[in-house]
């Protein structure tokens, strides 16, 4: 299933949001400008390896926040930012933009820690921005549960269905422990996990009083 749109109307001008996906799109290109052994090299330099940060903590830790800013492919940082264009705005607009900055890059810190723990020996290095992208997604899980998301299912022909946002979550979340437990290579699944986790907890200890009222999902189809 893969997010189109959400059913929320007024976004803000979501600012942070922008700038992040800014960071990446930028960093991706210097990656790119330093051709395929450089941006290999890269990876390794700036990346962050379990193995490595375990021999030293503190010297190592700096790893956690450039690692966030690196990806592997174009798949890898389209995929990550469209997800952030979806789920930050809305996210970024309740919490502030100071909070939602806050959640996000904690987020990545904790998803970078909890994989390095379920694999402490690993020596491939973790990037990309999922792990805090994670955290926006478990934020906008506790803030927005009854909003709805346009989503695109895949089977021919492709479909579109509005799904609770508590469930395109839930099921997200659902398939990153399913996939971490079954160790399928390739993708950090705990990192997933453990900056959702730590997303939803920040939300939660920081989150405005003001609740969200969700709308029908008709309200947002226009366009579509």
């Amino acid at each position: 299933m893969f997010p189109v749109r959400d059913s929320i109307r007024h976004h803000g001008p979501a600012l942070i949001t922008r700038l992040l996906i800014a960071a990446n799109v930028l960093v991706f290109f210097w990656q790119l400008s330093l051709g395929p052994e450089g941006f290999r090299q890269a990876v390794y330099v700036y990346g962050f390896v379990p193995k490595l940060f375990f021999a030293d903590p503190v010297g190592y830790f700096g790893h956690v926040f450039t690692s966030m800013f690196l990806h592997g492919g174009f798949e890898h940082i389209l995929g990550n930012m469209w997800f952030l264009w979806i789920f930050g705005p809305a996210v970024e607009a309740r919490l502030g933009g100071g909070r939602y900055l806050l959640v996000y890059l904690l987020a990545g810190v904790g998803a970078a820690l909890v994989e390095a723990l379920f694999l402490p020996g690993s020596t491939v290095p973790m990037i990309g921005a999922s792990g805090a992208i994670s955290g926006v997604l478990g934020a906008y899980f506790l803030l927005f549960p009854t909003a709805w998301i346009l989503t695109l299912i895949w089977p021919l022909p492709p479909i579109f269905f509005w799904f609770p946002a508590a469930f395109f979550i839930g099921y997200w979340v659902l398939i990153q422990v399913l996939y971490g437990a079954l160790g399928l290579p390739g993708v950090a699944w705990w990192a997933h996990v453990g900056g959702f986790t730590v997303g939803y907890l920040l939300t939660y200890l920081s989150r405005p009083r003001r609740e969200y009222k969700a709308e029908p999902f008709w309200h947002g189809m226009y366009g579509f």
